[in-house]
């Protein structure tokens, strides 16, 4: 629901960001462990350390940290320190969480299906949680962030055409059957963006 009009927005505490980083991290680990549980891609920055990650078999969570460094820059001069340091600390937390999610969970029974749209869903559903507190994971997200920002393009469907790409990309790795199934966690992850992440929906700061 928007704001009623002149309605001063609310101010996020320390603790409302710090909650938000850890939950939406840790949505996006799940969401992740189950792709990679099944060889799956995604889009973003996170895509480009699967594809480092399936093409080199070096660890998934410091590729995703060393990837993004060089947005950061970006981050600082479009958006501001606040943003730069809340995204670090979420980039930082996921290279963490997807170390050790999967010696925390794990799947005897993994339906495919199922696991690229709750999947998607979950890693969608993690970004609208850190957009909404001014944080990102990153990269090709921080560009999507920005754009929708000042240009007030749609956040879902920019993201959606850059996932495209890595998806396209991810072809060597991958075969028929799990790169569909890729594509269809990529609708499941931007539809909730798309749906759910409106420019002037969510007022708090």
């Amino acid at each position: 629901m928007n704001a009623p009009e002149g309605a001063e927005p609310q101010r996020h505490t320390l603790f409302d960001d710090a909650q938000a980083l850890l939950i939406g991290t840790l949505f996006v680990s799940i969401g992740l462990t189950m792709f990679r549980h099944l060889g799956l891609m995604t889009g973003g920055t996170v895509g480009l350390a699967f594809l480092a990650h399936y093409g080199s078999g070096l660890p998934f969570g410091p590729l995703l940290f060393v990837i993004n460094l060089p947005f950061y820059w970006l981050a600082w001069q479009r958006l501001g320190p606040q943003f730069t340091v809340k995204t670090l600390s979420a980039v930082t937390l996921l290279s963490g969480l997807s170390e050790l999610m999967p010696h925390w969970l794990g799947y005897s029974a993994l339906n495919p299906l199922f696991a690229a749209l709750a999947g998607g869903a979950l890693i969608g559903t993690g970004f609208i949680i850190l957009f909404r507190h001014r944080a990102s994971l990153g990269g090709l997200n921080t560009v999507v962030l920005w754009l929708q920002e000042r240009y007030g393009w749609r956040a879902g469907i920019v993201q959606l055409s850059i996932d495209a790409a890595i998806l396209l990309a991810s072809w060597p790795f991958t075969d028929a059957r799990r790169l569909g199934l890729s594509v269809l966690g990529a609708i499941a992850m931007n539809f909730a963006l798309a749906v759910n992440h409106k420019p002037g929906r969510y007022v708090a700061y």
